[in-house]
């Protein structure tokens, strides 16, 4: 069902560099509103829809661009969070309640591609992306274990929590980052030379981190280096984000949506009457973003383009 304009939506314009990203009569549209606590967009271009996260609901609901119909895609879904494509149309989700990062064949099957590091079982995958070489970057906070409500209260295996990586030939997980406090949405520059990750480490530290860093990427496709900050947030917490095609970062706060340009300048706002969790380019053109909201989905055209599908 299409709800319409919401009150307590609008585009802020911070700096003018904000006014070449939409169109001046774009508004932000609700598209569906029932969700506890929506997350991990991903946009399957083949069929036009978005699948998505309900995670206390344990569902995955799907939005149909076409017809606007939105349904249940998954029930029992392990309180999945994070979701992406891979670069073969397959989808690849983080689980809460089992522990694991998983991949759902194109018959139907759900293959898990990493659920230990070194013996000793994940906290609760959260956010995912995959590189251009097929490889499959994970965070993993321990949100999911911290309590019932978005998987199963459980104790730490491994100390910490960290980012890791899984190798696209052997399968191995790698241990990427491991100096974050809760490690949790994530992204690549169009380039791939940088890889951006958010830390959300005030919800368990007192005036613990709220911000994005950025960290540079070797040669050899999977080092890292650097980990400076790249933005720290003015409103609640960073979770999910995306990065468009100009190196812009999208990305969730308490207010709604902020826009940064490559540069780290706080460019625009897309202010949202809830808590935004995440956002995902999709679309024919993949210029249209959609947002989750604690309980909806939300939408607006852009001039701008997903730098990547999913």
């Amino acid at each position: 069902m299409y709800y319409g304009q919401v009150e307590g939506t609008d585009i802020v314009v911070v700096d003018d560099r904000f006014k070449a990203c939409f169109a001046g009569h774009v508004r932000v549209e609700r598209l569906w509103t029932g969700a506890r606590w929506a997350e991990g967009p991903a946009w399957f271009a083949a069929g036009r829809y978005l699948v998505w996260s309900d995670i206390p609901n344990n569902r995955m609901l799907r939005y149909v661009e076409p017809s606007g119909e939105v349904s249940v895609f998954r029930e029992n879904s392990n309180n999945s969070n994070g979701n992406t494509v891979d670069n073969h149309g397959r989808l690849v989700t983080c689980e809460h309640l089992t522990r694991r990062v998983t991949r759902t064949e194109f018959d139907g099957s759900i293959r898990v591609l990493a659920s230990h590091w070194q013996g000793k079982r994940l906290n609760s995958p959260n956010d995912v992306v995959v590189k251009s070489d097929d490889s499959i970057w994970f965070t993993d906070p321990a949100y999911g274990i911290d309590s019932d409500y978005e998987g199963d209260r459980q104790a730490q295996e491994i100390e910490g929590c960290h980012v890791y990586r899984i190798d696209p030939d052997s399968g191995e997980v790698e241990r990427v980052i491991d100096n974050m406090i809760r490690p949790n949405g994530l992204a690549f520059s169009p380039d791939e030379a940088l890889l951006y990750v958010v830390d959300t480490g005030a919800t368990h530290v007192p005036n613990g981190p709220r911000h994005i860093r950025s960290y540079h990427v070797a040669a050899d496709g999977k080092s890292l280096s650097g980990g400076d900050v790249f933005v720290e947030s003015t409103s609640g917490l960073f979770d999910g984000f995306r990065v468009d095609t100009e190196g812009r970062i999208w990305t969730s706060t308490a207010e709604g949506v902020h826009v940064y340009a490559s540069d780290g300048m706080l460019i625009g706002k897309i202010l949202i009457p809830e808590t935004v969790a995440n956002v995902a380019f999709g679309g024919a053109k993949r210029n249209r973003l959609f947002i989750m909201g604690t309980t909806s989905l939300y939408s607006l055209y852009t001039f701008a383009k997903g730098a990547r599908v999913g």
